[in-house]
């Protein structure tokens, strides 16, 4: 297989959608729903406008199949590049319908920033090694010190403060702003 190639499932996914195959949308949409709404609850703060951004998603895939580029990534980073423009396009024209100044935390552009850090976050948190997610989770959603963390995991404290450690630097990057011309993690290559 080429280097560059998509993944197979990519491949036969697209070409089921582009012969109009309707259990096709209905896998992907199973497959990256939950991806597309999150993301993009995440970006507006609105259920309602999240759900509307998931059907506009879900309606130009099954309309556009051919729009998908395999050299530009995974058919989840397409779709995850798809629902991120669709979101700063709505919060874009929601800032366009505010008269005056509304002190709300920054404009669309920050708002992005904030969504985009959250989404990176989401990613980091999602591909760690499953130890180190586990002892994140004991910690800060669990509310539980290193030596609780560490009786709960049945790992020495030294190991469980080295797993909090490791987990919370590969957190930390989730507040960088990639580099000019790369992508955060998850969304294939800049188009």
């Amino acid at each position: 297989m080429a280097k560059n190639a998509p993944p197979r499932w990519d491949r036969k996914m697209q070409q089921r959608l582009a012969r109009g195959e309707a259990a096709a949308l209905g896998e992907l949409y199973d497959r990256f729903a939950s991806l597309v709404h999150s993301q993009a609850h995440r970006m507006l703060d609105d259920e309602t406008a999240a759900d509307l951004v998931t059907r506009e998603v879900f309606g130009y895939v099954w309309e556009n199949p051919g729009a998908y580029d395999p050299k530009q990534g995974s058919m989840r980073s397409w779709v995850a590049r798809l629902t991120h423009r669709q979101s700063v396009r709505r919060l874009r024209e929601e800032d366009s319908l505010r008269e005056g100044p509304v002190d709300d935390g920054g404009g669309p552009e920050e708002r992005v920033h904030r969504a985009t850090v959250a989404a990176r976050a989401d990613y980091i948190v999602a591909s760690m090694p499953a130890p180190l997610r586990a002892a994140l989770e004991l910690a800060y959603i669990q509310r539980r010190d290193y030596r609780q963390t560490a009786a709960d995991l049945g790992v020495t404290e030294d190991e469980a403060r080295r797993r909090l450690r490791l987990g919370l630097q590969l957190l930390s990057t989730a507040h960088t702003r990639p580099l000019e011309g790369t992508s955060p993690p998850g969304y294939g290559r800049p188009l």
